[in-house]
């Protein structure tokens, strides 16, 4: 598939107008346009911060006397209803902000003026190029990324100059080449009365750009050395063209090129659809790769030194729902980086467990950076709503799980079990024996939302929130699982046997609805954002569609509503696709894609109350533009056509009727199976592919409820119906 603009004005000079490339490492904004146009880059490497920031913070966090014995005060207090003490208390427990991902430089060329007949992104290659006629000259201009560098190629008799520029600091130039500072520290733009960034004395080294031309052609390669990149050791394997060609998914008729402004008129869901589902895996494929940092708020692409939320990583929906779609859509080297962090905070969160919290294990809160940060942040003052939630390692190391089922494979076993055994340890301390006999998590908030006192005053600190407890019940029970998959025998899994009975069951609340704290409280915002107890659906799997505990997630969601922004469109799209909802499904897309017509350079209230959509270049965008939501489509369009989280192989359960006719190739289910289906006007064809797992497991598959039994030894095909 490639996406084409047509009729590109003679410059294109917003941000959110350029088109973007990547190898994992080096992300790159095409601009475009005759005369000096730009290429802003960044190196996925180049955080603000230093290495031992997280340790020194923490220092400072426990000598303001935050610790296991404030910690204590804080229980009493939330169990003896004082909750404003004990807000009080646990702003304490707050340290200065996580790390700021950064621009890099910015790569001008100059043409002769003329005039260019649009830019086309090839999304299998990850080629943009723009043809122009400057004067006598047809011009074509190709940009891309190799493994190792930016490239850029001109054909055309054409003079070409070239600079180089930087947000940064410049220590020194040589011609083309830049010596630049990296700040050793920053703040999120929401705190204007702090000065960043901050630049240190030499702390951050120097930073090297290269770029190099050709002689038989003009050619031009960008290269970058940071002293950042030895944190991030993977091993770089395939391009991006391997990569793409994994997997694909393609509702009703789709042509080769894809004209984008016609596409955002909305007038074909399908092509959106198919669209949407293939732009999310080249923005994956394109930010995360193994041997950098995982893919983070705006994935590898930024262009402010102060990005909204630090363009890092928040851990309580944004970094999981970007990761998402990788297992499902045979991206699971990409996942890569994402385990790699998880690696760093089990030991920077061992330390914050064990000092802040008097706790074994790890843990991990709102906000991490490239540096491994696992302290709360908020300098302080952050609201306990958001910043004070021990949950983000619970979350975020689901997805080391998730690598595993999907691929059942020993080296994706033994890459879990640590990663899980750590935080199930954590867990373990950090649960109390609440006043009615379970083992509750205190404090205990729902992240980012309130509650109503019985003074009708927003509260967010309560014991064992139901987010919480389907957390650790999930983490608890594939811990289990890991260790009798393993043969491990570990007196660890008969603590956490002896604690799985005693956690809250899930409740139902008089309405119907499923609940979202430990009793049946007002709420603050009835249609608020996040669907936090939700999770309980997707991603994790534990309430199913057609149960009772089912039946009350639907009446959560109808209440809920649809809106607002990408991310929160992206969840719900998956949760109505897990329950079986197409048409909901249909519907929050069409919301979701809608171009964004308001002021894409204001950020928009975080509540909600004003919508999204997407952007000219199809990024999506609150404002600001944060890049889960177009990852996240990715993911929920994958649940319409195939699931597998119940043990079954469930084939297209959620496809909204006029669907008619697809074809998906290439997506995987858990247990190291692939499959690819087409279908035309109900009738289905199946083929499953074993390609790792256990090749004598007989496994259930599901076409429009009837269920046939197979062993996948290899390749097995079937045939069924279902309606559309």
């Amino acid at each position: 598939m490639k996406l084409h603009w047509p009729e590109a004005p003679e410059k294109v000079t917003e941000w959110t107008e350029a088109l973007p490339v990547g190898n994992g490492r080096l992300g790159a904004m095409v601009f475009g346009g005759a005369g000096r146009s730009r290429v802003q880059v960044n190196d996925a490497t180049v955080w603000s911060g230093t290495a031992d920031g997280p340790a020194k913070a923490l220092a400072d966090v426990l000598a303001s006397g935050a610790g296991p014995d404030r910690l204590a005060e804080v229980r009493q207090a939330i169990f003896g209803g004082d909750l404003q003490r004990a807000t009080d208390l646990l702003m304490s427990f707050e340290g200065p902000y996580s790390q700021t991902y950064l621009p890099y430089v910015d790569l001008w060329i100059t043409l002769p003026e003329g005039e260019s007949h649009g830019r086309t992104l090839d999304l299998r290659t990850g080629v943009v190029t723009e043809r122009l006629t400057i004067g006598d000259a047809e011009v074509e201009r190709r940009v891309w990324t190799s493994e190792t560098a930016l490239c850029v190629e001109i054909t055309g008799a054409v003079p070409v100059e070239v600079e180089v520029t930087t947000p940064l600091r410049e220590v020194s130039r040589d011609g083309l080449d830049l010596v630049i500072e990296i700040p050793v520290d920053s703040a999120p733009r929401h705190e204007p009365q702090v000065d960043a960034p901050v630049y240190g004395q030499g702390e951050r080294g120097a930073v090297t750009v290269r770029i190099t031309t050709g002689d038989d052609r003009w050619f031009l390669t960008l290269t970058s050395l940071t002293t950042t990149e030895a944190h991030w050791r993977g091993e770089r394997r395939s391009d991006l063209p391997s990569l793409i060609g994994a997997c694909d998914v393609q509702f009703g008729t789709v042509p080769d090129v894809v004209d984008v402004p016609e596409l955002l008129q909305g007038k074909d869901d399908q092509l959106t659809a198919s669209v949407l589902f293939a732009f999310g895996r080249y923005l994956l494929a394109s930010s995360s790769r193994p041997g950098a940092p995982p893919a983070n708020l705006q994935g590898i692409w930024n262009g402010e030194l102060r990005p909204a939320w630090s363009s890092n990583y928040t851990i309580n929906i944004n970094t999981q729902m970007n990761y998402w779609a990788a297992e499902v859509t045979g991206l699971a080297e990409c996942h890569e980086p994402l385990l790699e962090l998880l690696d760093k905070l089990a030991v920077t969160g061992a330390d914050v467990a064990r000092e802040l919290y008097g706790a074994r294990g790890w843990v991990a809160h709102h906000n991490t950076d490239a540096w491994g940060w696992a302290l709360p942040v908020g300098m302080g003052h952050g609201a306990v709503s958001w910043a004070l939630w021990q949950m983000g390692g619970a979350w975020l190391v689901q997805h080391a799980w998730d690598h595993y089922d999907f691929a059942r494979t020993w080296s994706t076993l033994e890459r879990a079990w640590p990663l899980l055994r750590g935080c199930a340890e954590f867990c373990l301390d950090w649960l109390v024996e609440g006043p009615d006999g379970y083992l509750d998590t205190c404090p205990s908030t729902s992240p980012e939302n309130w509650f109503l006192d019985a003074d009708g005053k927003p509260q967010a600190l309560t014991w064992s929130v139901t987010m919480d407890v389907v957390l650790i019940r999930a983490l608890f029970e594939r811990t289990l699982e890991l260790a009798l998959a393993s043969g491990r025998t570990d007196p660890l899994l008969a603590e956490i046997s002896a604690a799985l009975p005693r956690l809250r069951p899930l409740p139902v609340l008089d309405d119907g609805r499923l609940g979202e704290w430990v009793s049946d409280l007002p709420e603050d915002d009835p249609t608020h954002r996040h669907m936090s107890h939700m999770v309980s659906v997707y991603p994790l799997g534990q309430i199913v569609a057609g149960t009772p505990l089912g039946d009350a997630a639907v009446a959560t969601m109808d209440r809920r509503g649809n809106g607002a922004m990408g991310w929160s469109w992206a969840w719900k799209m998956a949760l109505r696709a897990r329950l079986g909802d197409g048409e909901t499904v249909r519907s929050l897309l069409s919301e979701a894609s809608q171009a964004f017509t308001g002021d894409r350079h204001r950020d928009a209230p975080f509540d909600g109350s004003e919508w999204g959509g997407l952007l000219p270049n199809l990024f999506s965008t609150h404002p600001p533009f944060q890049i889960d939501g177009n990852y996240g489509f990715t993911a929920a369009l994958a649940e319409v056509v195939v699931q597998s989280h119940t043990g079954v192989i469930d084939v297209l359960p959620a496809l909204p009727s006029g669907w008619t006719r697809g074809t998906a190739r290439g997506l995987r289910c858990r247990g190291g199976l692939a499959v690819d289906v087409s279908w035309h006007d109900g009738e289905v064809s199946v083929r499953l592919r074993r390609l790792s797992g256990d090749a004598s497991e007989t496994v259930p598959v599901s076409i429009g409820g009837e269920v046939s039994e197979v062993v996948v030894s290899d390749v097995v095909e079937l045939r069924g119906r279902v309606s559309c």
